[in-house]
């Protein structure tokens, strides 16, 4: 199938587009990719109702909030992708299937026995309606529904992506985005994978709050700070970091609290670090030497979180781009290849990824 997904980050800056022909096993073409700015109309809406979900208490109704904005992501995404087909010469009939993320705007992992809620939002039947292309949509709520943690869903992706590059585990996977996650691929095929802190989020949020753009661009400003080793010290502390996987996070689990009164620079600089310390800890809880680890997402071009990354995993740092792969379509393609799984029937998350009983297939496909 010629299938195409969609993924709308927690940074909330661009719709992602890739297509990918798969039958949710092999890979066997890497069609067109690319983005589209989050329109800033579009971006303030998904703020309020983030902040809607993060008071949404359990057994109340969900914010009303949610229901208007689902529709407007749907049409935001049939107008972004509708322009991106054109621009390249293909029209909707030219696509089999969609993989439609939708915009994250709340998650809780399970905790002491209670189960997790998750909350994309999209609607997948609208965006079915508008395109005439069946959708495959809600891909996380199953799996929360049967005990899992929701989270991450890519590690299926990065699994059959390796094997299409001809990669040999032990191999690492590290997606920085708002949160970061590390898919660990062991030489015996074993998979684990977990989100291991946060990933620019913090950072980003810490520009934002300075005044100094919306992320630090290329690590311009960390590398001009000094890490303050006691707040990195109680940044540490956090008891989410004395668990082992699988387990999840939402972006807002963490707080600027700890680096309030520092500089800019010796902020952004701390938080970097602290980036790269949760991640050289994952890789430590996983009990795997991985020979590399391919960096993905936006995070890979945060120069001086790279720098902090080598020096705490004492891992070699390969970008997604050097090995061959499109960094900034990854998450994209890879909902492409869980639509593809989600249309057959085909598990997408797993005891070793997100702590589910048995491996499940999740999502809800609509035809047009």
């Amino acid at each position: 199938m010629r299938v195409l997904g969609f993924m709308t980050g927690t940074s909330l800056d661009a719709i992602d587009m890739a297509i990918l022909e798969t039958d949710g096993e092999r890979i066997t073409g890497f069609g067109a990719a690319g983005e589209t700015a989050m329109p800033e109309d579009l971006r303030a809406l998904a703020l309020e109702a983030i902040a809607a979900g993060r008071a949404w208490k359990r057994g109340e109704p969900e914010p009303n909030l949610f229901n208007h904005l689902s529709e407007d992501i749907a049409t935001a995404h049939y107008e972004a992708a509708s322009a991106f087909l054109t621009a390249r010469g293909l029209s909707w009939s030219d696509i089999d299937l969609i993989g439609f993320h939708g915009q994250t705007v709340m998650h809780e992992a399970p905790k002491d026995g209670i189960a997790g809620r998750t909350r994309q939002l999209g609607d997948g039947r609208l965006l079915a309606r508008l395109t005439g292309r069946p959708v495959a949509f809600d891909f996380r709520t199953a799996d929360v529904a049967a005990g899992g943690q929701g989270a991450p869903l890519a590690p299926i992706y990065h699994v059959a992506r390796a094997e299409a590059s001809g990669l040999t585990p032990p191999l690492a996977v590290l997606n920085l985005g708002g949160v970061a996650n590390i898919t660990v691929i062991d030489r015996d095929g074993r998979v684990q994978a977990f989100d291991t802190g946060p990933g620019n989020g913090l950072i980003d949020q810490w520009v934002e709050r300075h005044d100094l753009g919306r992320f630090d661009a290329e690590g311009a400003l960390a590398a001009s700070g000094r890490i303050d080793a006691h707040v990195l010290a109680a940044l540490m502390r956090h008891p989410y970091f004395a668990t082992t996987g699988p387990k999840s996070l939402d972006r807002y689990d963490f707080t600027l609290e700890p680096v309030e009164g520092l500089s800019p620079a010796d902020g952004a600089a701390t938080l970097a670090a602290f980036t790269a310390e949760t991640v050289a800890l994952g890789l430590r809880q996983t009990g795997v030497a991985p020979a590399a680890v391919i960096v993905c997402g936006g995070g890979r071009r945060n120069l001086q979180l790279l720098r902090e990354l080598g020096l705490r995993t004492r891992r070699p740092m390969i970008t997604a781009e050097r090995a061959g792969w499109r960094g900034d379509a990854v998450e994209a393609e890879a909902f492409a290849y869980l639509a593809a799984r989600t249309l057959r029937g085909l598990p997408i998350s797993f005891p070793g990824t997100t702590g589910v009983g048995t491996p499940m297939s999740g999502g809800v496909v609509v035809d047009a």
